[in-house]
């Protein structure tokens, strides 16, 4: 799995906290946004940073079953003058919770795959925090950029996520939407060297991939962070601005995109 060292998730959710609260700011509470339909800034605000404040309780107590997890979130400001104060907070509470002596602690792990607790939900904050970043910087009509690695290590996180032990209980409709008869989808990253390749294969129990580059049925190209839009239906395929390019069968790769997206929140 493309993985980052817990300093530079820490890092990431920090600085990508800052530009999510300033892109809102800038749009204004009442913005409409338009890649998460239904919600406004002030509603993208909320839900990042409840999150932030709930995870970050996850770890303090040290969660290990889920009917332990928190049942209140905490209150967001309705003053959009006081979003960057209270969003730094939430991010800073995170990154202090998910410090180095808690990444092995016993956390409940939602996936149930082999990552500790902790770096699942490191790693889900910093996942919650660039897409929806994304969210806020386009309705502000603001540019956002992604660090390449930080884009590859998502996209290893959201296939883990479609293929992990527990997704078909979260998700059966996607879990067996992605069923197959050996159809096969590749995601190569032009600005990843090592590991910029993920390769799936549906197979009849489900969805496997792996870090190679392999002939697919589609090959869907581009930088990693415009993949990582992609994959998550905040950019479409073959986005020629965004310099994503599709060879092979697109149908499938549109298939694929349209069951297995994370809904908004």
């Amino acid at each position: 799995m493309t993985k980052l060292n817990a300093e530079r998730v820490r890092q990431g959710i920090l600085e990508h906290t800052l530009r999510l609260a300033e892109s809102a700011v800038a749009a204004g509470p009442a913005a409409s946004v338009p890649t998460a339909p239904g919600w406004t800034t002030a509603d993208l605000v909320a839900h990042v940073g409840q999150t932030q404040h709930w995870v970050a309780e996850i770890i303090e107590r040290r969660i290990t079953h889920p009917t332990q997890l928190p049942t209140e979130f905490v209150e967001a400001p309705t003053n959009s003058e006081d979003w960057q104060t209270w969003l730094s907070a939430s991010a800073r509470r995170i990154v202090s919770a998910c410090s180095d002596d808690a990444l092995d602690a016993p956390v409940f792990n939602p996936a149930g795959d082999k990552r500790s607790g902790t770096w699942f939900w490191l790693v889900s904050v910093l996942n919650e925090v660039v897409v929806h970043g994304f969210d806020a910087a386009n309705t502000a009509g603001r540019p956002l950029d992604i660090d390449a690695d930080i884009a590859a290590m998502l996209i290893t996180n959201h296939l883990a996520m479609l293929t992990s032990p527990t997704w078909e209980m979260q998700r059966p409709q996607s879990a067996h939407a992605i069923r197959g008869t050996g159809q096969t989808l590749q995601w190569a990253a032009t600005d990843i060297a090592d590991d910029g390749a993920w390769f799936i294969e549906r197979q009849a129990d489900g969805a496997k991939w792996q870090h190679r580059a392999q002939q697919a049925d589609v090959t869907v190209s581009g930088p990693a962070r415009s993949l990582l839009l992609a994959l998550t239906r905040r950019l479409p395929l073959a986005d020629h601005a965004a310099h994503i390019r599709v060879e092979g069968d697109s149908g499938l790769a549109q298939h694929w995109l349209d069951n297995t997206a994370h809904v908004s929140g």
